[in-house]
């Protein structure tokens, strides 16, 4: 069975996309595809799959993300700018991009393009911060919810075995569906330098709802004031606030089509 793809990166936070009606109709198990298919070794391999379906007439698109362990995710900053890179590049929106994804829908502004490497800023909504100060294996955090569960911790430094915890936290009994983590480097009033465990995919590069909520549990805590920068391993986010609703900028680029030949249940 053929699973057509394209792969594409939001500062390195890499996605497979592949339109919902290009699949074959006899395909069910999106979690085990998922799984295959994200595999860095034996398959395609990337953080996430994203199934890609018509808008309703309000928006150009709706996504429906799975996670490289196979869950399901609401949403992804950096995957929903790189759906939004798909329709652009396919004729199917321009400037102005409206996606429905899992957390409701979203805005997307066209900032730049060149080629297929794509600039958008997205209206992320408004973060709601849950716990402004909680203890979570006995380190200070913030519980919040940006379209997705996070639990961001501030840190001095990253020596330390922050994926363990980031593995730990991810599955504490304080979340019954699980979090994303991010931990926090405080470098001045605009700028945070960010380390993302998420849910579902561990360790990633750069998170665009990591580096929101990051972003606002500075914010709520005082730590940092509109706009702010957010360092990444993959480099930087921007964020800036228009009252409550938060706005992230960054890049997505596609760079590759191809099919993923999915044994199913058939024998090797």
């Amino acid at each position: 069975m053929k699973i057509p793809f394209t792969k594409a990166h939001g500062a390195r936070n890499n996605f497979l996309l592949t339109w919902r009606d290009q699949l074959p109709s006899s395909l069910t198990e999106f979690a085990d595809v998922a799984v295959a298919i994200c595999e860095r070794y034996t398959g395609v391999g990337a953080d996430g799959w994203l199934l890609v379906s018509p808008g309703d007439g309000e928006t150009q698109a709706a996504i429906e993300l799975w996670n490289s362990d196979g869950s399901r995710s609401e949403i992804s900053g950096n995957g929903t700018r790189c759906a939004a890179a798909l329709l652009v590049d396919s004729g199917l929106a321009s400037d102005d991009v409206r996606i429905t994804t899992g957390a409701g829908p979203k805005h997307l502004r066209l900032l730049s393009r060149s080629g297929r490497s794509f600039s958008f800023e997205m209206n992320m909504g408004a973060a709601r911060v849950e716990e402004l100060r909680a203890s979570i294996e006995d380190r200070d955090c913030v519980i919040l919810n940006v379209g997705n569960p996070q639990c961001a911790f501030f840190v001095e430094h990253f020596d330390f075995e922050w994926q363990a915890l980031g593995a730990r936290v991810e599955r504490h009994p304080r979340f019954p569906k699980r979090t994303n983590v991010s931990f926090v480097k405080v470098t001045d009033r605009h700028t945070l330098d960010v380390r993302f465990f998420e849910r579902g995919a561990g360790e990633t590069m750069s998170s665009g709802t990591g580096s929101t909520g990051a972003a606002a549990a500075a914010l709520a805590r005082g730590f940092v004031e509109s706009p702010v920068r957010v360092l990444t391993p993959a480099g930087p986010l921007d964020l800036r606030w228009e009252n409550e609703a938060i706005l992230l900028a960054g890049p997505a680029e596609l760079v590759a089509n191809g099919e993923y030949f999915w044994k199913g249940n058939e024998s090797a």
